[in-house]
């Protein structure tokens, strides 16, 4: 039996064959506006697949009149290189990590806090509710636009190519790659970790030349980016939650008309919801075929990792960092952080 998840990708990819990456279609008349979409996702990853369907409905649905370009897989560059060309104008969409954005936007990272979340039930609570609009406000008055529904990135692991990590202990000195990301930085710093920033388009290369021992992504992300390639152990710590913040140039957003606003916006949100299905119970399925491609699983205790980072002052830092009002906001999806 075909899962569904797999079954829903399959769908996706044969839309994926199609020239550019979007969906090209012979028409009398050439688009009235013609738009770029950028993401750091393989052509197989959920993320790609239900953006490719929201452009193909977008053009349809606006007859032709709006045509936007999916570019996946870094093809327009990292994280950090697409982040740019949106603040500058020469791209309009991307997908981005909240804890990568926080770079330019420092609260968009708020809930990325280590071991904050007990679940999926309170992400999303959190994330369609005031946390969300809190962090979407934050980003609007930085000069982007944040569409209302984040995508997921699902609830992270750690891997490596040398041993399992399987307390605290094992992390010390453990060179790790992060995302481009204070907080990353800080929580595996906070950990006894020696992390290096790396964007994700470049972390085979560092894995399978040795620059780092190890990464850390959810399981979907360590399939389909092939790193079972040049890793070996899979580390089940769940230490954080990440979403991809659908981002609009600011400026260029508000130059379109109301109706084809609507329609783009409307499309996008409708495809988070699709993209938060496919990811649901996705990390059994994913499991099963890195256990295949002969990853070795683990499952540490979470509470050992949280009691390092309640003891080195990870989380009163980062408190401290955000403001008492924003932290609240948070403790009132996740329960009190760090006691």
């Amino acid at each position: 039996m075909t899962h569904p998840i797999s079954r829903r990708l399959s769908i996706g990819l044969a839309t994926a064959a199609l020239p550019l990456f979007g969906i090209l279609r012979a028409r009398g008349d050439a688009p009235e506006f013609e738009m770029k979409m950028g993401n750091d996702n393989p052509m197989s990853h959920p993320n790609t697949v239900r953006q490719l369907e929201a452009v193909d409905r977008i053009l349809r649905e606006t007859n032709g009149r709006v045509k936007i370009s999916l570019f996946p897989n870094n093809q327009l560059g990292g994280d950090t290189d697409m982040l740019s060309q949106l603040r500058s104008g020469a791209l309009e969409f991307m997908t981005l990590s909240g804890l990568i954005l926080s770079t330019y936007t420092p609260l968009s990272s708020i809930y990325g806090i280590g071991y904050a979340w007990p679940g999926y039930k309170q992400v999303w609570a959190a994330m369609d509710g005031a946390l969300g609009a809190m962090i979407r406000a934050s980003i609007d008055k930085a000069g982007l636009y944040a569409f209302e529904k984040i995508w997921d990135n699902g609830f992270r692991q750690i891997t490596s190519s040398t041993h399992p990590i399987v307390t605290p202990g094992d992390l010390r000195d453990f060179k790790i790659r992060v995302p481009v990301s204070p907080l990353w930085t800080s929580m595996f710093q906070a950990l006894g970790a020696a992390p290096a920033s790396i964007n994700f388009s470049e972390v085979y290369s560092a894995l399978q030349t040795k620059i780092v021992e190890g990464q850390e992504n959810p399981l979907v992300n360590i399939e389909t980016a092939k790193l079972y390639e040049v890793q070996k152990y899979v580390s089940m710590t769940h230490h954080m939650w990440d979403g991809f913040v659908m981002l609009g140039n600011g400026r260029n957003w508000r130059g379109l008309p109301p109706d084809v606003r609507a329609t783009i916006a409307t499309n996008l949100n409708a495809s988070a919801e699709d993209q938060r299905a496919d990811y649901a119970n996705s990390d059994n399925t994913f499991h099963t075929q890195l256990q295949s491609q002969g990853m070795v699983f683990n499952d540490p205790d979470p509470e050992l990792f949280r009691q390092v980072l309640v003891k080195s002052g990870f989380y009163d830092k980062w408190k401290a960092k955000y403001g008492a009002d924003a932290w609240a906001v948070l403790e009132t999806y996740t329960g009190k952080i760090g006691s």
